[in-house]
């Protein structure tokens, strides 16, 4: 008797081994097997054997049997990203950075609504942001340094209520930031160096209340250096310097920046503002 139920116990675990496996949908493992193939997984660092279950693939994470999370972070992936990847519904972290990808972000990839990070630095991306990366209502992380990106920041940008860290820089960003940035409350560090971001900064800066790094040096912003930066008491570190920003600044602020406001004039001269005392 205590064979047969040893016996029924094993067949019980094996069929519920069988099914939790089988129940990982063959059109996301399809979808992992695509960005495999069109980004050279022969040359991976880290490979997938996938002969072997989808939980012990390299930078895949898997919770009740759907594909959450995928980091291959510096892996050496090459091409293009594959816009099958933006039916992973339940994706909530794509990591693609350091490697050496190029073309152009997928224009769907706002299809993925439970996505909290999406980074694709330091690749050899081209193109522009795509509108619907604003209709990610839960992104926490939005970064893109590091490419060849260009054009100007969405306009619906500020629809991402949830952003807290938005770090652009090194690329050939252009034009002003849109009304809408300055609805992000929810940001914690700004980094949009090395770029060509024009126009001025709204006073409505100081609505970033909970800002902890503002990063905007060499640019062409202009313009007076908003004194609304002062309501922001979470900043810890700033650096606006080498931009075409006029006026008088106060010391508080001149202090804060990291090179005391060191700006361009309109022939490429460096100057330094001049500072308020007290």
């Amino acid at each position: 008797m205590r064979k047969k139920i040893t016996l029924l116990f094993f067949i019980v675990t094996v069929f519920f081994s069988i099914s939790a496996f089988a129940a990982i949908s063959q059109a996301e493992k399809d979808v992992l097997i695509k960005l495999n193939q069109v980004t050279n997984g022969q040359k991976w660092i880290n490979k997938w054997d996938i002969s072997q279950p989808m939980e012990k693939w390299y930078g895949v994470k898997i919770v009740d049997d759907k594909v959450v999370s995928i980091n291959l972070r510096n892996n050496n992936l090459t091409g293009r990203i594959p816009v099958e990847i933006t039916t992973l519904l339940n994706l909530q972290e794509l990591n693609l950075g350091t490697n050496l990808l190029n073309g152009e972000i997928p224009l769907n990839i706002g299809n993925l609504k439970s996505l909290q990070v999406l980074d694709l630095s330091f690749n050899k991306l081209t193109g522009f942001i795509p509108v619907s990366v604003c209709s990610l209502p839960n992104l926490k992380a939005l970064v893109l340094d590091r490419n060849i990106l260009s054009g100007e920041l969405p306009q619906q940008i500020g629809k991402l209520s949830m952003l807290e860290n938005l770090s652009l820089y090194e690329n050939s960003f252009q034009g002003q930031l849109p009304a809408s940035f300055y609805e992000l409350k929810s940001l914690k560090s700004v980094s949009l160096y090395t770029n060509r971001f024009t126009g001025k900064l709204n006073s409505a800066i100081g609505n970033l209340i909970m800002l902890e790094n503002l990063n905007l040096f060499d640019n062409d912003f202009k313009g007076q250096v908003p004194i609304e930066l002062e309501k922001l008491t979470r900043l810890k570190k700033m650096n606006i310097s080498y931009n075409l920003f006029t006026g008088q600044v106060s010391n508080k602020l001149s202090l804060l920046d990291k090179l005391n406001m060191t700006m361009r004039n309109e022939v490429g001269n460096v100057v330094s503002l001049p500072v308020i005392k007290g």
